[in-house]
């Protein structure tokens, strides 16, 4: 039996959202029990150049519904990345988490070697969609998720591996 490109995409991405979605949770309440100004933890990073917080929740959001949209031969809508607060990031990745689901088999599957492009590194770069799936979209999207998780745990966020692994099935 073959894995489909629904099975890779949408329970992959819906899995890694519910585990930012908890991870944020704990870290919205160690700042609550801490008395930690949100706003401080949201603009934490973990080194100058990269992005903060809140803007690694942005970025693995926008993979993760931007990557099944395409897949299906869709753009997504354009969100804004306003979000201030633990609350309304928790808020973003449940409507990612929504979108990502919305989409069925029948949309998904097939999609292997439909041409995406996107701008890689100022350049468009044009992918198979097995290629932009494995190579680009899960790769970028864990990396996001993964430094979210980095910056809490190294601020004092009781997160441990099965925080972000998340429930086995």
């Amino acid at each position: 039996m073959q894995i489909t490109m629904h099975q890779a995409s949408v329970p992959t991405f819906a899995r890694g959202l519910a585990s930012l979605r908890n991870i944020l949770a704990k870290g919205q309440a160690h700042a609550a029990a801490k008395k930690i100004d949100e706003s401080v933890l949201l603009n934490l990073r973990l080194f100058p150049d990269m992005f903060p917080l809140a803007r690694q929740v942005h970025v693995a959001t926008d993979f993760a519904r931007g990557t099944v949209a395409r897949l299906s031969g869709t753009e997504p809508p354009k969100w804004e990345d306003n979000e201030t607060t633990f609350e309304q990031l928790i808020a973003r990745v449940d409507r990612a988490l929504e979108a990502v689901r919305s989409f069925s088999p029948a949309q998904i599957d097939g999609s292997e070697t439909r041409q995406v492009t996107r701008t890689v590194r100022g350049e468009p770069k044009t992918f198979t969609g097995i290629n932009f799936l494995q190579q680009y979209a899960l790769p970028n999207f864990y990396f996001h998720c993964t430094t979210a998780y980095a910056i809490l745990r190294s601020n004092g966020v009781d997160l441990g591996k099965g925080d972000f692994i998340g429930a086995l099935d």
